[in-house]
């Protein structure tokens, strides 16, 4: 199928959607519009403990789970392209690299969880984002900001945490959606509860014939994957525990090659309350996340053992302590590092101080982090949200944070050729861990007629910040890579939000800015677009919805030039045709927007894969 704008293709996605069937996720019998409006938000990211979104004294925001179901097709990358203070660079289309740059830091400084879980590799720092499924996800909590204090390494510029929650009600379902490219993606799965016990199940399968990754090659990437998740868990008022396993494997085509790739998480968590103050809280995780490719150096294999036990203490009405000490044992090993096969573990322990009473939210915790390769680091956060008036609350953080070096900055060594020019990476055994220190401050502000405002703004200072560069030796006609440590790098920046909701209209704007600076040569960090503007509108209820999404960004410096500026928009629509089906269409990148996301080198970029429409259905039983 050509990515050419077909109008037959989409009216027939249109008219497929709005003619068949899905499994509606809200009874038409069941609470009112304005209940559904004044349910709250809890979040768990930012302290390790639920609490309601407008007493975190730090800037976060949720994906909810309506959003994620939109489009099973949808990877988590392209939802996050929704939140302005990201930077998602995708090398191509569907299931190629994504790389997501929080507030101006570096990829590598985002921590991306499941359900508390690292799925950051020790290799290169970051997480295979097309790869994490999103077929049994609640909601996605986007913390901006350190959370080393809670979580150690990889979270200088904020965590992604993609969360379960256990069923409510037994159920069986559906879902299948196709649309442009061959592309489909279909979901099976089955809920089970009785007395506290529950179990579930899901299996998917994504196909597409994929887009062109680069401006200078027509040939399409395409894309292959499936994958299955299982959780059985047991829940009493004074004791639960929970068993998640899940894996996701396929193929992708990539510009010059392919790969083959599975990651695989188990998840065991358990809380036994010991009295009505005090209570225990255990997880262990084990993530493996495995890549083979044609080309010899382009396989690695990483294993993450994760136990993390903590003890909260509710010594008074209004505040708690939360003492815990968590083990990361990662083992790394690629074909392109010294020696294969490489450990990287490390020990943190933390303490945690809460107070929340009539409008005043405190938080304060430190953090020893004893790395076996780099010795001992101590963070520490500071934080408090006030109600100054019933209608205006405003907050303030401190905090600081560290990144220890990866497998692949530390080891990596690798050779190949291009043309008549020889191109070589070597790993620095010599490079130092990154320490930061980060000020935020915000307000948010209830207006009349359903209005809220907000704003931030913020500075995180880095040290030792890595970067990578090459050189090039004329006389030998090759190209000469490495990382370095910059002593200093600034990002200063801020984000203005705007959100109203009224008898099912909505619409949620939000402006960020951020100026990049590494403070050694006075020149911008690569991939940092200055400005960025997403705007989201529509109509939802019970039986149907419609919205539209803009999502915009300025140039950014690269390698090579400058990468331009982009505005793509997406559309949603939904249909409960009753409680048992509910049909869905979806066009995203309206006007086979095919925008550069990326340099890829030597004149060429990457682009986006272009207008995808599509039409799905789900039952539900």
């Amino acid at each position: 199928m050509s990515n050419q704008f077909k109008p037959s293709t989409l009216v027939g996605a249109i008219a497929v959607a709005m003619g068949l069937s899905s499994p509606a996720f809200a009874n038409t019998n069941s609470a009112s519009n304005q209940d559904i409006l004044q349910l709250e938000t809890l979040v768990v990211t930012a302290s390790r403990s639920e609490e309601r979104i407008e007493d975190v004294p730090a800037r976060i925001s949720v994906i909810d789970e309506k959003t994620i179901q939109q489009s099973p097709i949808t990877d988590l990358g392209q939802l996050l392209r929704r939140e302005s203070a990201l930077n998602i660079v995708q090398s191509g289309g569907m299931g190629q690299v994504t790389s997501a740059f929080i507030r101006g830091t570096n990829s590598a400084h985002t921590l991306f969880l499941k359900d508390g879980a690292s799925l950051n590799t020790a290799l290169d720092g970051g997480a295979s984002i097309p790869y994490i499924d999103l077929s049994n996800i609640s909601q996605i909590e986007v913390l901006k900001g350190p959370a080393s204090v809670q979580y150690g390494t990889d979270a200088i510029g904020g965590v992604i945490n993609v969360r379960t929650t256990a069923p409510t009600k037994s159920k069986i379902f559906v879902t299948t959606e196709a649309g442009e490219y061959d592309t489909y993606k279909s979901i099976i799965g089955a809920d089970f509860v009785k007395d506290g016990l529950y179990a579930q199940i899901r299996g998917q399968r994504l196909e597409s014939n994929g887009t062109p990754v680069t401006d200078k090659d027509s040939t399409r990437a395409s894309y292959d994957q499936k994958g299955y998740e299982a959780k059985v868990g047991y829940e009493q008022e004074q004791y639960a525990v929970s068993v998640d396993m899940n894996e996701n494997k396929g193929t992708n085509v990539y510009y010059g090659g392919s790969k083959d790739f599975l990651n695989r998480l188990i998840n065991v968590n358990g809380r036994f309350e010991l009295n009505s103050d005090l209570s225990i809280n255990a997880r262990y995780s084990n993530f493996k996340d495995e890549i083979t490719g044609k080309v010899s150096t382009y396989f690695f294999n990483t294993e993450r053992n994760e136990g993390d036990v903590n003890l909260r203490w509710n010594f008074s009405e209004h505040q708690n302590l939360i003492a815990g000490v968590g083990i990361n044992n990662a083992d790394v090993e690629s074909l392109a590092i010294i020696n294969r096969k490489k450990s990287l573990d490390s020990t943190g322990y933390y303490l945690q101080h809460q107070y929340n009473d009539d409008g005043v939210h405190t938080q304060a915790g430190i953090r020893l982090e004893d790395n076996d390769q780099f010795g001992n680091h101590v963070v520490g956060q500071l934080a408090s949200r006030i109600q100054i008036t019933p209608l205006t609350s405003i907050y303030a953080n401190i905090g600081t944070a560290f990144k220890a070096p990866t497998g692949n900055q530390l080891y990596y060594t690798d050779s190949s050729k291009w043309g008549d020019t020889t191109y070589i990476t070597i790993g620095n055994q010599d490079l130092k861990p990154e320490e930061s220190i980060s000020y935020e401050l915000g307000i948010d502000q209830e207006l009349n007629y359903g209005l809220t405002a907000y704003a931030s703004i913020y500075q995180t200072k880095v040290k030792n910040l890595i970067e990578y560069a090459s050189h090039f030796d004329v006389a030998n006609n090759t190209s000469i890579a490495s990382y370095f440590n910059t002593d200093k790098a600034k990002m200063t920046g801020g984000e203005l939000g705007l959100k109203w909701k009224q008898d099912g209209l909505f619409l949620t704007t939000e402006y960020a800015y951020v100026k990049t600076k590494n403070e050694e040569t006075n020149k911008e960090l690569l991939r940092r677009p200055r400005q960025s503007l997403t705007l989201t509108t529509g109509l939802e209820n019970e039986l149907y919805g419609i919205s539209a999404s803009l999502v915009s960004k300025s140039t950014s410096k690269e390698y090579e030039g400058t990468t331009p500026g982009y505005a793509t928009v997406d559309l949603n629509a939904y249909w409960n045709i009753n409680p048992n089906v509910k049909v869905f269409t979806n066009i995203a990148n309206v006007g086979d927007v095919e925008y550069k996301t990326a340099s890829y080198g030597g004149g060429y970029y990457y682009i986006n894969g272009g207008r995808l429409a599509s039409a799905g259905v789900t039952f539900k039983y």
